[in-house]
């Protein structure tokens, strides 16, 4: 018999908030968390803007001989892994450590690393390259060492689809409980890839957003939507079993109850036509919750703000729901910016607190109506909705789609 699978603890460093409530308190009052890059000069780059962590120094959470060893993107993921334990109220007296398993990934990695140790081996020569290069910047450390710092000594892996990755993360984690394979879970993805080599490269095919304008950056279904804008940061879900969580008394924010996934099988960076590939994901995680689609009142949309996605999300939004008349759909990313491998892992926490909350978060920066992407996006301010189920989507490079459905926890 499948195990129900609850939402007891989550972590959160975002361009809006360096934890979880003051992330969502961001996200209900519409704060954009885009400005002016600035990680390195960019006078010689097309795109100026990013959403950044603000007010984030390393030695305030790490060790400092720890933080030098580890890439930003890792440290991003503890920092956000430790809020969701503390916040979870797991310890080594009340579980069994190991049964509980770590999914946390990333979809690039290291970045900062790879470029500083590239530049040693070319100006210093190759024995002037790190011995901690490797571990930094391999994109499975982040996993590797949350692990070691919280003693999670369960199933451990990471997993890379692109901007799926932290949604892919959550469903397998869903899976490996509901399975009876682990107790917990501590899931996500976390990510810091606003570097000279990724904004450079994310530029030239012409992903990115090239205005200066913050307010019109990342203006998901919007008719002028141009491109994303970067983001960073890390999001942490501890998921549990019921009865383990039961038993030792835990907070409940919402129960897991449906994911799908699949491959578009068509193109490195387009999804594919119509949203083809995305829909299956929608559909195969409704069928997998054992629900109608009218039973949910709100999607979280990957909703980057470029031209196709938001075109074919809509398109395969269409195809997965009965009927969209009533259906809320709202891309966060107006407010975080495109955290990559981290999107799916934040947006999944916000999912979580809209139900708990019975808060409908908006799309902000939308002013003008595309006739194609004509969903109920909930333009620029929150809504007071009470949220029976809630799915969050996320598209990956590659073709990689996943969707999670989040329940209003009832005993």
């Amino acid at each position: 018999m499948d195990k129900r699978v609850v939402i007891t603890g989550m972590g959160a460093i975002t361009p809006i908030g360096n934890n979880v409530k003051d992330m969502f308190d961001s996200i209900v009052n519409s704060k954009c968390g885009i400005d002016k890059i600035t990680h390195f000069d960019t006078t010689n780059f097309k795109v100026k803007l990013a959403a950044e962590v603000k007010n984030y120094n390393a030695e305030e959470y790490l060790d400092r001989r720890a933080a030098k060893r580890m890439d930003r993107f890792t440290q991003f993921g503890i920092v956000a892994a430790r809020e969701a334990m503390k916040d979870s109220k797991i310890t080594s007296e009340n579980t069994d450590m190991k049964r509980v398993g770590i999914i946390v990934s990333s979809g690039i990695g290291g970045l900062s690393t790879i470029e500083e140790q590239i530049n040693n081996l070319n100006t210093k020569g190759p024995d002037r390259v790190s011995p901690m290069y490797i571990p930094m910047a391999i994109s499975n450390m982040a996993a590797g060492n949350i692990a070691i710092d919280l003693g999670l000594k369960g199933e451990s892996s990471s997993i890379v689809t692109a901007c799926a990755s932290g949604t892919h993360s959550i469903g397998e984690a869903f899976r490996l409980i509901r399975h009876g394979y682990q107790d917990a879970v501590f899931c996500g993805g976390c990510e810091a890839s606003i570097t000279p080599s990724g904004i450079a490269g994310f530029t030239t095919i012409k992903a990115l957003n090239v205005t200066e304008d913050k307010t019109r950056a990342s203006i998901p279904f919007d008719k002028s939507r141009a491109g994303f804008v970067m983001g960073e940061g890390a999001g942490v879900l501890v998921l549990e079993e019921l009865e383990h969580a039961k038993k030792r008394g835990a907070h409940i924010y919402a129960e897991v109850v449906g994911y799908g996934a699949s491959s578009d099988a068509y193109h490195i960076t387009s999804p594919a036509p119509n949203g083809e590939g995305g829909a299956r994901a929608m559909i195969s995680a409704i069928k997998d919750a054992k629900i109608n689609s009218k039973d949910i009142t709100y999607v979280n949309a990957h909703g980057t703000s470029t031209h196709l996605n938001d075109l074919y999300e809509t398109a395969a939004i269409k195809t997965a729901f009965e009927d969209t008349q009533d259906l809320y759909v709202s891309s966060t990313k107006g407010h975080t910016g495109h955290l990559l491998g981290a999107a799916g892992a934040v947006e999944a926490i916000i999912c979580a607190k809209a139900i708990e909350e019975e808060i409908i978060p908006p799309t902000i920066g939308y002013k003008e109506q595309d006739e194609e992407c004509d969903l109920n996006v909930v333009p620029n301010k929150a809504i007071n909705k009470k949220i029976e189920y809630a799915m969050s989507n996320s598209l990956g490079f590659g073709g990689h789609n996943s969707s999670v459905i989040l329940k209003k926890y009832e005993d």
